[in-house]
């Protein structure tokens, strides 16, 4: 059982994260300080040593914890019962672009800040993102067998670039059936 206490520490913890991730993707990692961060959650710049040891280590968990995030939900829904390899990959698309669409900014800290990433925590992150690509790739692989293998990678990579074009797009140039076509064009990436 959960306490109330832990409940609001789990709270705040989230809290800086959300506002770190927001922070670092209109700004950049190191333009941030730790008293803005504490300033987007309402406490003092120190009280965030409370939750993590550094802002390094935030940045870590953004990275790391949504690199692991994407792996467990792929790999769950490879589990799944499905019908076909074609209802797998339409679960895989519309599972990524629900994340893609609800977390921009984490894409944009993504794209800006991986470099920033120690080597061994941007090793661990590269590593998570080539097994969540493999989860897809090897789906895609058993619709498209004629595809070889270093094409099948780039098409990966075509289509988690098209996906996370998400993070990209203004609140004023954002279509009103953005997740339709993102969807449809992944799904014309990869099966044709």
């Amino acid at each position: 059982m959960t306490t109330a206490r832990a409940q609001g520490k789990a709270r705040t913890r989230q809290l800086f994260l959300d506002a770190a991730a927001r922070l670092f993707a209109d700004r950049g990692f190191h333009a941030v300080s730790i008293g803005e961060l504490g300033t987007a959650v309402g406490v003092s710049g120190p009280a965030l040593y409370r939750h993590f040891p550094s802002k390094d280590a935030m940045l870590e968990e953004i990275l790391i914890g949504t690199s692991e995030f994407l792996l467990q939900g792929g790999s769950e829904i490879i589990a799944a019962p499905h019908s076909s390899d074609l209802d797998v990959l339409d679960d895989l698309i519309d599972f990524h672009l629900t994340f893609a669409l609800a977390h921009r900014d984490i894409i944009r800290v993504q794209d800006r800040e991986l470099g920033t990433l120690p080597k061994v925590a941007n090793r661990q992150v590269r590593k998570l993102q080539r097994q969540y690509l493999d989860l897809w790739a090897e789906v895609v692989g058993r619709l498209r067998p004629e595809i070889a293998p270093a094409d099948l990678q780039v098409a990966m990579h075509a289509v988690f670039g098209l996906l996370n074009s998400t993070a990209h797009s203004t609140e004023k140039l954002v279509s009103a059936d953005e997740r339709g076509i993102l969807s449809g064009a992944a799904r014309r990436v990869l099966i044709g």
